[in-house]
C-alpha cells in the first residue's frame, strides 16, 4: 500500500485514481456479467469500499486490481442474494462468478475492455441524445445527477432516458464488443459524434450564464485521449483529438475579465495554451498522413492554421477557404457553408461573405442558428449597412442561449445605436 496525503491532497490522490480506473473498471464488469445495471451497482460497491479502506490504508499499488477483485466479490454476494437476477444472468450465459466461492484478480494489469463500452454505448440503435447520456455515465462516470446539470435538464428527465438506453440495450441484446475490422468504418463515426458532442456543449453552452462549460470540455479530451490509446492507428480519432486541443488551447481568452464574449479576431493570443497547440499540430500531421482525410481531420488542420496565425489579419484565410472547399466535399452541411462564408468574407471582403450568407437564408436549419446571423450581423456592421446589422443582432439576441452571447449582441447594439446617433445628431 502507498500511504496518501492527507487533507486535499489525499482528495486529489484518490480522485485521480478513481477518474482513471473506474470506466476500465465497468467496461471490465460488463464484459463479464453483460449486465450494465450489475455492473455499475457493483462498481459503485467498490468505490465506497475504497473510500473506507484507502485513507487509511493507502492506495494499493494496483488499485484497478484492488477495485475489481472487491467488485466481482459485491456482485457474487449480490447474485448469491437475489436468485432471480442470478437466474436471469445465467440465462445469458454469466453464472461463472455465482459458482465460484472467492474470485479474485491475480493479474498485474486490469483488462482494459473501455473501447467495447464505447461502442456499446454509442450503438446506432440508441437516439443520440442517449448516446451522450450514456457515455457520460458510464465512461465519464459522471452521476445522473451530474448528467442532468451538464445537458441542464431535470434529474428525473435524464434518469428516464438513462433507464431507458440501458433497457435499450438489454431488449436488444446489444452485444458489447468492439465492431470487428470491416464494421469499424460504419460504427466509429458514431462512437466520435457522441465524444465530440460532449465537447461542442463545453466549448459552446446551449444555455446558462457561462459563454463555456471547461469541464464537459476536458472531460471530451479525456475520452478522446482514451479512443486515441485504443485506437492509434484510425486517423479519426487522431483528429478528432486534435480539433478539440486546438480550439480548447483558446478558451482562456474567449472571456475577458469583465465576463464579456471576446471574438476570435479580438483574442490575447499569448493565452492561448502553447502545448495544447503543439500537441494537436502533431496529431494534424497524423489525421492528414495515409488515406484521405475525414471530416475532423480537416476541420482540425483550420483550427490548426487559425492558431499558427500570430494575429486575424495574418491568417492564411485562402488556405483556410481552401480547406473548408475539402470539408464541403467530403461532409457538406448547411453550418460548414456559413464557416466558410465567413472565411471567403475574411478573404475577399465582407460583401462576399453576406451574399454567401443570404443565399443560404432559406435553410430551415439555419433560421434558429444563432451564428449564423451573428456571423452575418457582423459582417454586415463590417460592411457599414449599420440597419440591417442592427436587425440581425437583434435576431441573434433573440436566440442567444448564454448570458455572454446576450450580452454582446446588446453591446453591438448600443454601438450601433451610438453611431447613427452621431451622424444624424439625433
Amino acid at each position: 500500500m502507498t500511504p496518501v496525503e492527507g487533507g486535499e491532497g489525499r482528495g486529489l490522490a484518490v480522485e485521480a485514481v478513481f477518474r482513471e480506473e473506474r470506466g476500465r473498471l465497468l467496461a471490465s464488469l460488463v464484459h463479464r456479467y453483460r449486465d450494465l445495471d450489475l455492473a455499475e451497482d457493483v462498481t459503485s460497491d467498490a468505490v465506497e469500499a475504497a473510500l473506507v479502506h484507502w485513507p487509511v490504508d493507502g492506495v494499493p499499488a494496483n488499485p484497478g486490481a484492488w477495485l475489481l477483485t472487491t467488485a466481482r466479490r459485491k456482485a457474487v454476494d449480490r447474485l448469491r442474494r437475489d436468485r432471480t437476477y442470478a437466474d436471469r444472468l445465467a440465462v445469458l450465459g454469466v453464472d461463472r462468478d455465482r459458482t465460484d466461492p472467492a474470485p479474485a484478480f491475480t493479474g498485474t494489469e486490469l483488462p482494459d475492455e473501455r473501447l467495447q463500452l464505447f461502442f456499446t454505448c454509442a450503438h446506432p440503435a440508441l437516439p443520440e441524445e442517449d448516446r451522450v447520456a450514456l457515455t457520460l455515465r458510464c465512461l465519464a462516470g459522471l452521476s445522473t445527477p451530474e448528467v442532468a446539470r451538464a445537458f441542464l435538464v431535470p434529474t428525473a428527465t435524464m434518469a428516464q432516458r438513462i433507464v431507458r438506453a440501458k433497457k435499450k440495450i438489454r431488449v436488444a441484446r446489444i452485444p458489447f464488443r468492439a465492431p470487428r475490422p470491416e464494421e469499424l468504418p460504419a460504427r466509429l463515426p458514431g462512437v466520435l459524434q457522441a465524444v465530440y458532442s460532449i465537447f461542442t456543449e463545453g466549448y459552446a453552452a446551449t444555455t446558462g450564464p457561462q459563454l463555456q462549460r471547461i469541464d464537459l470540455a476536458e472531460e471530451a479530451i479525456r475520452l478522446a485521449r482514451i479512443l486515441y490509446r485504443l485506437l492509434p492507428d484510425e486517423q479519426e480519432v487522431a483528429g478528432l483529438l486534435a480539433l478539440m486541443l486546438l480550439v480548447h488551447a483558446r478558451n482562456h481568452s474567449r472571456i475577458d475579465a469583465d465576463g464579456a464574449m471576446v471574438l476570435l479576431a479580438d483574442q490575447d493570443r499569448s493565452r492561448w495554451d502553447a502545448e495544447l497547440i503543439d500537441e494537436g499540430r502533431t496529431l494534424v500531421v497524423r489525421a492528414l498522413s495515409g488515406r484521405p482525410a475525414g471530416p475532423y481531420g480537416v476541420q482540425a488542420a483550420i483550427a490548426a492554421v487559425h492558431d499558427e496565425a500570430s494575429s486575424a489579419a495574418r491568417t492564411d484565410w485562402p488556405q483556410i477557404v481552401a480547406l473548408y472547399d475539402v470539408l464541403m466535399s467530403i461532409a457538406p452541411s448547411a453550418v460548414v457553408a456559413v464557416n466558410r462564408a465567413v472565411a471567403v468574407a475574411m478573404r475577399d471582403g465582407p460583401a462576399t461573405g453576406i451574399a454567401l450568407l443570404d443565399a443560404l437564408g432559406d435553410d430551415p436549419l439555419l433560421r434558429g442558428y444563432r451564428p449564423y446571423h451573428a456571423a452575418r450581423a457582423e459582417l454586415l456592421e463590417r460592411a457599414g449597412r449599420d440597419e440591417e446589422a442592427a436587425e440581425a443582432y437583434r435576431r441573434t439576441l433573440d436566440l442567444a442561449g448564454t448570458a455572454p452571447e446576450r450580452r454582446h449582441a446588446r453591446d453591438r447594439l448600443d454601438a450601433i445605436s451610438a453611431r447613427r446617433s452621431r451622424t444624424t445628431g439625433r
